[in-house]
């Protein structure tokens, strides 16, 4: 299993708001999970959604 990161965590990994972490996550939009009412992403899931969202705009040229 991959490592376990907290919304902040997940913000400073891609350089947004913890906000803007908080919404992704609540829409959907970035895979996570709720611990207890608190937001948490698998380090590994964060990094595969970071190559699908630029192999998808790679694509869009």
């Amino acid at each position: 299993m991959s490592e376990i990161l907290t919304v902040r965590e997940v913000a400073a990994l891609l350089k947004i708001n913890e906000k803007t972490a908080y919404k992704l996550a609540a829409k959907g939009e970035i895979p996570g999970f709720k611990v207890g009412g608190s937001w948490r992403f698998e380090r590994g899931e964060i990094e595969s959604w970071i190559k699908r969202q630029t192999e998808k705009q790679g694509h869009q040229g």
